[in-house]
């Protein structure tokens, strides 16, 4: 199926040692927003938008959304959290499809499973999810990790300097593999 009438939403997170989390454990999440993708990964369509940063566990900040360690799974679920924030600020109603590698925070996210862990994040993005389903035609889809997809590697770069705590490559200096 094309995408070529939807925005695709490309997300991931990242987080370098994830054994042991805690809330001082760096991670950061990624996404960027594709218009005319095929969603083939072959880099069809062109970013218009790219977000990053790291993951918030203290509750005090304005930009906590509810993790409260640094892991994988609170990385991918605070992707998609900015990005239905994002797409409720864009404020249009063309359909939208969130394209990440994680299956966990995908299905969480839009409520298909039951979060055992994660609650208050899963919680707040679960909310996101059905106020931005309610204005537009909302999917997701599932993308293999590290297996050449541009887009999803893009996200994935996004991700990984945000946990580093560095900018991300100007797209038109990064190749895709670079982290």
């Amino acid at each position: 199926m094309t995408s070529l009438g939807k925005i695709s939403v490309y997300v991931d997170g990242s987080c370098e040692e994830n054994k042991n989390v805690t809330s001082e454990t760096p991670a950061g999440w990624g996404f960027c927003v594709v218009i005319g993708d095929t969603g083939l990964g072959k880099g069809q369509g062109e970013i218009t938008i790219e977000k990053s940063g790291r993951v918030i566990t203290k509750n005090e900040s304005i930009d906590f959304i509810g993790a409260e360690v640094g892991s994988n799974n609170t990385a991918e679920l605070c992707a998609i959290g900015h990005s239905l924030k994002w797409l409720l600020i864009e404020g249009s109603n063309t359909p939208a499809v969130i394209r990440g590698d994680s299956q966990y925070a995908l299905n969480i996210g839009s409520s298909i499973w039951k979060a055992k862990a994660n609650k208050l994040l899963a919680l707040h993005v679960q909310k996101l999810w059905n106020e931005v389903a309610s204005l537009r035609n909302l999917s997701h889809e599932h993308v293999r990790a590290h297996r050449g997809h541009r887009w999803n590697e893009r996200a994935d770069h996004l991700a990984y300097r945000a946990m580093q705590g560095k900018d991300p490559l100007p797209v038109q200096f990064w190749k895709p593999g670079q982290r």
